[in-house]
This record gives C-alpha cells, structure tokens and sequence, in this order.
C-alpha cells in the first residue's frame, strides 16, 4: 500500500517504510540527545568523572588515558581509545563508523576526526562513512583535521592544521592542506609514557 509521502529524494514510500524511517528518526533524535548530554558532562572540571561518564556511554577507554574539557563525541559506542592517551581540550571525535585510537596517543587542542562525510558527485548529496585508525605513539598537532577513511601509522605526526585526507606511513611527519610529507621521525624505537592527567583540564 502506497500512501502519498514522499522521501527527500521524491520516491513515494509504503506504509511500512515509513513506520521504519520514523522508528529511525526516533532512535537519532535519542542519539543526537546523547551526544548533547556527553557534551555538557565535557564542561566538568574533573576529568576522573568524565572519564566514568564516556564510559556509561559506550566509549571504550583504556587504563591511564584521558579526555580533557569540551570533547564533543558522535556515535560513542563505535569509539575505542588505548591506554596512556591524551585527548586535548575542545576535540571532535566521530563514531559514526569505526574510530580506533592507539596507545600513547597525544591528540592536541581542538583536533577534529571524522568518519562520515557527504558526497559531493552524488545527486542526493548522501553521506557515506569510512573507520578512522590512528596507531600508537601518533601526535596529532592543533586544529588537525583527519577525514573518513584514514589510517595514521605507528609514530607519525601531524603538524597543527593540517588536513589529513588520505593514508599516512608510520613515522612520517605530515603537514599541510591537504597534508603531505614533509619529514621523517627519527627515533623509530618509541617507549614513551605520556604522562599523568591535568585534573581540572
């Protein structure tokens, strides 16, 4: 049975498809009222009762890492973050597919990743999602920006600004929009702790 609604593409659904875009709408109304609540729990000033709230919510968290202020969050169960990781002040982090970040990970001030994007050739503008890996011991510099699909290898770095939007080796120092190499890291045999928690960051 056809009833005369039509989607944002112009195609008349049935009664059935509507039932189940409206159950939809309802299930992303109470995700978009998650992400708002995570994000009024960032503005606590202790990030020990944050950490145990990003939990509840589905983050997965390793020993020893913390979210600093302000981190603002998108789909939290797909989230998975290693031990003795930073994550800076202000940071978007996207789990509308896969967001995988290493061990011994500083992310800066700011740093947005993303895992969902829409595409500009398609007639509709439909979004599309690709996993996001960032591997152990990686910095990622100020207002960096990473973009769906990518994988940053084991020790690179990316400088402040940049804009990553494809695959970056291990140990490279990437830099620029969009970014590319511009250098190597020395040391390959990294060991390094990050180091203990701000308490009221």
């Amino acid at each position: 049975m056809e009833v005369p609604v039509q989607d944002k593409t112009g195609k008349n659904l049935t009664l059935s498809e509507i039932v189940t875009k409206g159950l939809l709408r309802i299930q992303n109304i109470l995700l978009e009222l998650q992400v708002f609540l995570l994000h009024i729990v960032g503005f606590i000033p202790f990030h020990h009762a944050r950490r145990f709230v990003y939990r509840l919510a589905g983050i997965k968290i390793g020993k020893g890492s913390t979210i600093h202020m302000g981190a603002r969050f998108y789909e939290p169960s797909n989230i998975k973050i290693g031990e003795d990781t930073v994550v800076g002040e202000g940071a978007v982090l996207d789990g509308r597919d896969r967001l995988i970040i290493g061990n011994h990970v500083a992310l800066a001030t700011e740093v947005m990743i993303f895992n969902a994007q829409h595409e500009i050739d398609d007639e509709f503008f439909l979004p599309s999602n690709a996993h996001v890996i960032i591997e152990d011991y990686v910095f990622i510099g100020p207002r960096a920006i990473i973009q769906p699909g990518v994988t940053i290898g084991k020790g690179a770095i990316v400088a402040a600004g940049a804009v990553v939007t494809k695959d970056v080796p291990p140990y490279a120092v990437v830099g620029g929009v969009p970014a590319k190499i511009i250098g190597e890291r020395k040391l390959k045999n990294l060991h390094y702790k990050i180091g203990r928690a701000r308490w009221f960051r």
